[in-house]
């Protein structure tokens, strides 16, 4: 199985839930890419999705990321683990509904971390549940930490590791905005002179890193500039990224069969 190429597409947070806010999921968006998922019919596909209004604002609230300091805080990552199968349970609604044999993995039940990276990831049940052709469905999680009790592992760490040991040649980051600018789109000052950058290397993208837009405060898990740099071991090993806009109709479902879109694709070289 690890021998065989699979494909990796990553729904971010943004664009299934409304992040102004906590606990609020665009459910309509959420039903029409189960839709396009459906509609593409990619074998050896993985999907993991972000947290948005639902892991982020409760993992901020009680420091989960930080780790474990004291035992108020574990009424809190119980708190954040279930509101993210909350968010999971609408997506995997959604994808059954439309015919999409989809499977939930949580990773706080076969992903340990250790100083937030992750230190084990037991794979075989996922490796069985893709010989079958099934679609297994993962997201960011609070997970245990072998040094600092429990902390938040990002949806990109995960998509990273999954492309590096599944042997992925594409990985597909659907965001918010249309793809990867050279300042932040979203940024008053910048949004009406900020370029999208249709195709860069590997090389150039380690130079642009720092002048990525930065997180807000509701963010835990770092932005576009924290997604990039999750990315970088999966580029590294020679998986392509392609990030495009989840909420514009169709974007994923091209992307998935691997048509030419509006985006960033990112190559090693």
């Amino acid at each position: 199985m690890s021998q065989v190429e699979s494909v990796i597409l990553k729904i971010g947070g943004s664009a299934i839930t409304d992040k102004s806010g906590e606990l609020e999921a665009k459910t309509q968006v959420i039903d029409r890419l189960a839709e396009e998922v459906h509609k593409a019919n990619i074998k050896q596909l993985i999907l993991v999705h972000g947290g948005g209004s639902f892991g982020h604002p409760s993992a901020k609230r009680n420091s989960i990321k930080e780790g474990f300091r004291n035992p108020n805080q574990l009424i809190g990552f119980a708190e954040t683990h279930h509101f993210m199968t909350v968010l999971n349970g609408l997506v995997m609604d959604s994808l059954i509904m439309h015919g999409v044999p989809a499977v939930s993995i949580s990773p706080s039940s076969c992903m340990t971390t250790e100083k937030g990276r992750i230190k084990t990831f037991e794979k075989a049940p996922l490796k069985m549940l893709m010989k079958m052709d099934f679609l297994p469905v993962l997201y960011g999680d609070a997970v245990a930490d072998a040094k600092i009790g429990f902390t938040i592992l990002s949806g990109d760490q995960i998509v990273s590791a999954l492309a590096v040991q599944f042997n992925a040649r594409r990985i597909i980051m659907g965001v918010d905005v249309d793809g990867l600018y050279d300042a932040d789109p979203k940024d008053p000052k910048s949004q009406k002179t900020a370029k999208l950058l249709p195709q860069i290397k590997l090389v150039e993208l380690r130079r642009l890193m720092n002048t990525i837009a930065r997180p807000n405060d509701a963010d835990v898990t770092g932005g576009m500039s924290g997604k990039l740099a999750e990315l970088l071991p999966a580029l590294d090993h020679g998986a392509s990224v392609t990030i495009t806009n989840a909420l514009k109709p169709d974007r994923i479902y091209k992307a998935l069969k691997g048509e030419l879109i509006e985006g960033t694709l990112i190559e090693k070289g």
